[in-house]
């Protein structure tokens, strides 16, 4: 059992320790621990049958109307637990990332009540139906907060039915508020997170900012080294971008990077193949990631650019907590459609 008070100076490291944005992270983080006393928990630290939501921001990375305030996060909170009609008890984020890794901190911090270390992929994953989809009497409640009055954008969406159901109507709901909306969903019983949850997965992102922290002095290959020694992996490439293929359909990014040397990297959001010459390097959930050469940090799919230095790494998929949903087939089909690239074959 292990319990962390999350404090200002420890914002920075899950910040860094993943994709997303970091910016939208550290204003949300350091917000959050300033409003109470914080701590991260973990899920054995509750009573197995506490009610825990899952929060995530749903939405188009690359969007320029994208809008949603950190009221809006607490706000998708509320309206759960008022449909629900249950009092949340802790939250647990979707996954890891620049924003992911933080979020919840802030819902948890003003409702008082813990942050708990269980995300539901562990790394990120476009849909939102991990696990729970396969029990065909569970009511999912999705709630959606986003958008800017100013530009007659904002609104608040609660969607109940089934898994597929409720996140297609969310991510809808993203288009319509600018491509971003701030997510609460899907209470379940800590027991059931603590069977099919990625454990321990915040803490690890925690850890690993703080190597890329102590590397950052040396340079952004030492970065990229201190990456790849924490999680098992390697340097795929170090070279330029020649092109970016970016497009946005229904509140997700699809496209490729071409990288010099004949390299390719798909993406759906997040990315799923890494190839040279059409021979598959990587495959999601395999982690692949996009380091700016001269900064030492992350970029994702949205942020990358044409010309643009990068180092390419990949993580087998062996060396990362994943949850119960990345072990499941049929949550692929929908990848393999979205980049035309065969995925199944390759992790299954």
């Amino acid at each position: 059992m292990s319990r962390l008070k999350l404090t200002d100076e420890l914002v920075e490291a899950p910040v860094l320790g993943g994709g997303g944005s970091m910016e939208e992270g550290r204003r949300i983080g350091h917000l959050a621990v300033s409003l109470s006393s914080l701590e991260l928990i973990d899920v054995e630290d509750i009573n197995e049958n506490s009610v825990l939501i899952n929060v995530s921001a749903v939405g188009t990375p690359s969007a320029k109307d994208a809008y949603a305030e950190p009221i809006h996060y607490l706000r998708a909170a509320e309206l759960v637990e008022k449909v629900a009609s249950i009092k949340i008890d802790g939250i647990i984020t979707n996954e890891t990332g620049g924003l992911a890794t933080v979020n919840g901190w802030l819902q948890a911090s003003i409702l008082g009540i813990p942050a708990v270390d269980a995300p539901c992929n562990g790394r990120a994953h476009p849909t939102g139906m991990m696990g729970l989809h396969k029990d065909n009497n569970y009511l999912s409640i999705q709630a959606g907060v986003g958008g800017s009055k100013e530009r007659s954008t904002f609104l608040e969406v609660v969607a109940i039915g089934s898994i597929e159901s409720a996140s297609t109507i969310i991510r809808n709901a993203a288009v319509r508020a600018g491509e971003l909306v701030a997510v609460a969903r899907n209470p379940v019983a800590a027991y059931y997170t603590k069977e099919n949850a990625a454990l321990g997965t915040v803490k690890q992102a925690i850890n690993l900012g703080f190597e890329m922290i102590k590397s950052r002095e040396k340079g952004p290959i030492a970065v990229t080294n201190s990456i790849c020694n924490f999680l098992g992996g390697e340097i795929v490439t170090d070279g330029l971008v020649e092109k970016v293929d970016l497009v946005s359909k229904m509140g997700v990014d699809v496209g490729r990077v071409i990288i010099e040397d004949g390299y390719e990297i798909t993406f759906w959001n997040e990315y799923m193949t890494l190839e040279r010459l059409k021979k598959r390097i990587a495959t999601f959930p395999d982690l692949i990631m996009t380091i700016d050469g001269d900064k030492g940090l992350p970029v994702t799919s949205a942020e990358v650019k044409s010309g643009q230095h990068i180092l390419v790494i990949k993580v087998p998929k062996e060396n990362l907590k994943l949850g119960a949903g990345m072990k499941d087939p049929d949550l692929f089909k929908v990848c393999e459609e979205a980049v035309s690239k065969q995925i199944i074959k390759y992790v299954f």
